[in-house]
């Protein structure tokens, strides 16, 4: 679990947890991660259970001790509330510069890659792709200031390979029209990173009360759209420099793609050759 966020960690932990942690789980993500600050009895409180179920659930989750579980919390709070300017940039303002400087970044932006396919579970990536190639219902995409793109190009090719694709406007006004058509069901896909777009919360909400199926795009420290997702996707962004790096992201994306036209494919050659053909 090692470079996971507490709420990776909920996440990855869920099967295995009693009715109880699950109270416990299902109380912290609804106030994440403020109630996971406050004094045992208070979160035990808060959440529905007891205080000696919220010790096991942090047990479950890995951690040898409550001030433990707090500690990671804390540190967690601080890294994904960072700003550009607040990251760190060692190499940032120097004069001249260093000349295998793209080496580098390429390499750490492997390291990012590979770190993000060890983060996603393999089962959750292919029921993903199963639902999109299904194609019951609606899909439904959105994305944040830095993630929009990524909806964006998704939206591009899943139209050739599906039908009832939409991306939510980013109007309020008009994405509050769009929502009503939402059906329980129907897939909304949120890409979502630091630091994260409180809209995109409101709109989760909206689909999850709608009971829209919502898979959660995002990066190790796990946006808190994911209180609502049923499938969260996490990717390694941070390549302790000014900017955040959204290459892992796109590649998931494009892994979607691929594998979603696979599974689909006896209905999605008809689709490409019908387009092509107009």
């Amino acid at each position: 679990m090692e470079g996971k966020s507490v709420a990776g960690r909920i996440h990855d932990a869920n099967h295995r947890l009693t009715a109880a942690e699950k109270r416990a789980a299902r109380g912290l993500l609804g106030s994440y991660p403020t109630l996971g600050l406050a004094p045992v009895a208070e979160f035990a409180q808060q959440s529905g259970a007891s205080s000696a179920t919220v010790l096991r659930f942090v047990s479950q989750l890995g951690y040898k001790s409550y001030p433990d579980f707090q500690r990671a919390l804390r540190d967690e709070l601080e890294e994904r509330s960072k700003s550009p300017l607040q990251r760190s940039t060692a190499n940032a303002g120097k004069a001249g510069g260093d000349e295998h400087f793209l080496d580098h970044f390429v390499t750490q932006a492997i390291g990012n890659l590979r770190g993000s396919a060890a983060l996603i579970p393999a089962s959750e990536f292919e029921d993903v792709c199963a639902r999109l190639a299904e194609a019951k219902g609606a899909c439904y995409l959105a994305g944040g200031r830095f993630t929009d793109f990524l909806a964006g190009y998704l939206e591009a090719h899943l139209r050739l390979i599906r039908p009832g694709v939409r991306r939510l406007d980013g109007r309020p006004a008009t994405r509050g029209d769009q929502l009503i058509d939402v059906k329980a069901g129907d897939l909304a896909i949120i890409f979502d990173v630091r630091r994260y777009d409180e809209s995109l919360v409101e709109v989760a909400s909206e689909l999850a009360a709608r009971r829209a199926h919502i898979v959660l795009i995002t990066d190790e420290w796990m946006s808190p759209v994911s209180r609502f997702a049923k499938l969260v996707l996490p990717c390694r962004t941070s390549l302790e420099r000014t900017w955040d790096a959204n290459g892992a992201l796109f590649t998931l994306a494009e892994a979607i793609i691929a594998r979603t036209t696979e599974l689909s494919w006896a209905t999605a050659s008809k689709r490409m050759g019908s387009i092509e053909r107009g």
